[in-house]
């Protein structure tokens, strides 16, 4: 079998696509490579226009099964093609669109998912929106990125190397510490004093030192379903006289002045605290983000909705619990055993890609009381209890192995694209009989 993949950001645009629409469908594309290799020949297209049905024509004449996974959300996904093919998306809202908007007919999912007969989501809970705008028999299957493989193997190493007092890791991009940076720079513009960042200085390579009770998250600020402003404050109030508490943001955007300019004025605000916040915009060789790992006592989330979610998910596969709401994608992988619960409550919003900012879908608002509780909660957890966040770590991998491990996502893909391929030449033979 031929198996063709694309994603429209790839390898020599993801420098310049970061924090931008779409750019992560690059990161799971990566992530299902390996996997899909166990299942046919694959090959990676740039131009699905020309390349697609041209590489199609050539399995038929020899006979070879051919699909082609666009790892793109439906109404990006081409449906024009003779080649068979497949949206792979994310998605995290209570519903998918319905109705056509923008003028562009294929807004309305319905029509690209039924004219390709078939789909690639992430979690159960994309699958159960799925079937509810469509059937209850369309097919569709939730294969998460499988990160497990890498990064519990990468948890085994870190459990092998002795304990340490503190982390350092090397950083070539900007790092901010909140105990090192005049955050009155960053103050509303009657208020502000001192020099803030100057942020066209050449990138240079920096040291940071980490220790105490690690807190790390991993986003797109300008990503607005991230809820970064609740995460901060509710960090800043719990943990305000605890001074050996840390809140590491890793940020992923392509610009550092946009990435970085609400985030220190929520700092500025939330004053005072003892605690730490740091915040790291710049590349991580792989070493580095595996102290990053090390450092960490516990990955946090507070999103209005996951479409998987894979930072969350390399880290809890490397044994970290985790701080986050069990919503959307969570559902499958989150529980009272591996993380500190977040509450949460329905929220009308709109589809993020419809201009008219149409309330048509729900999102889950988090409880800025219950993140307060679960960072008491997971610190007191931290400082006093090793032995229930050993227990927890565990978990954590476990739970993670049976959600999003090569093995489970294989034998997914393979039943399902058998299935497929199956029902095609059946109907195939129906046409030529008839």
């Amino acid at each position: 079998m031929l198996i063709i993949i694309h994603s429209e950001t790839n390898q020599h645009t993801i420098s310049r696509n970061l924090g931008r629409s779409e750019y992560s469908y690059y990161f799971v594309l990566k992530e299902y490579r390996p996997v899909l290799e166990r299942l046919g020949r694959v090959i990676e297209v740039m131009d699905p226009n020309s390349e697609v049905d041209a590489l199609y024509a050539e399995c038929q004449s020899r006979g070879e099964p051919c699909v082609f996974l666009s790892f793109s959300p439906p109404h990006r996904t081409p449906v024009h093609l003779a080649c068979p093919t497949l949206p792979v998306f994310a998605w995290e809202f209570s519903t998918i669109p319905d109705e056509p908007f923008a003028g562009d007919p294929l807004n309305d999912w319905r029509t690209v998912l039924a004219a390709c007969g078939a789909a690639i989501t992430h979690s159960s809970y994309t699958v159960d929106a799925v079937r509810k705008a469509m059937s209850v028999e369309y097919p569709i299957v939730a294969v998460p990125a499988p990160v497990w493989d890498r990064f519990a193997a990468r948890g085994v190493q870190l459990q092998g190397q002795p304990d340490v007092d503190s982390v350092r890791l090397k950083i070539k991009g900007l790092v901010v510490d909140s105990r090192e940076i005049a955050l009155d720079a960053f103050a509303p513009v009657p208020l502000r004093r001192g020099c803030g960042i100057d942020f066209l200085a050449p990138v240079t390579e920096q040291e940071l030192v980490l220790a105490g009770v690690v807190y790390t998250s991993v986003f797109n600020p300008r990503d607005g379903r991230k809820n970064w402003e609740d995460m901060i404050s509710a960090f800043c109030a719990a943990m305000r006289e605890n001074a050996d508490a840390t809140l590491v943001l890793k940020l992923t955007h392509h610009d550092a002045e946009e990435a970085l300019t609400d985030i220190l004025h929520h700092l500025y605000k939330n004053q005072p605290y003892r605690c730490r916040i740091v915040l790291i915009y710049g590349y991580l060789a792989d070493a580095d983000y595996e102290r990053l790992v090390q450092a960490t006592r516990y990955v946090v989330n507070t999103s209005y909705g996951e479409g998987q979610c894979l930072p969350l998910m390399e880290f809890m596969s490397c044994g970290k619990p985790a701080v986050a709401p069990c919503t959307t994608a969570m559902i499958d992988y989150m529980n009272a055993d591996n993380a500190f619960l977040i509450e949460a409550t329905e929220q009308f919003t709109a589809w993020p890609h419809d201009p008219r900012s149409a309330y048509r879908t729900l999102r889950y608002a988090t409880s800025w009381a219950s993140i307060c509780a679960a960072y008491t909660a997971s610190y007191d957890v931290a400082q006093n209890d090793l032995q229930r966040y050993a227990t927890m770590s565990a978990q954590a991998v476990v739970s993670l192995e049976a959600f999003c491990s090569q093995a489970v996502a294989e034998q997914r893909l393979r039943a399902f694209l058998a299935s497929l391929l199956q029902v095609r030449a059946e109907m195939a033979t129906e046409v030529i009989g008839a």
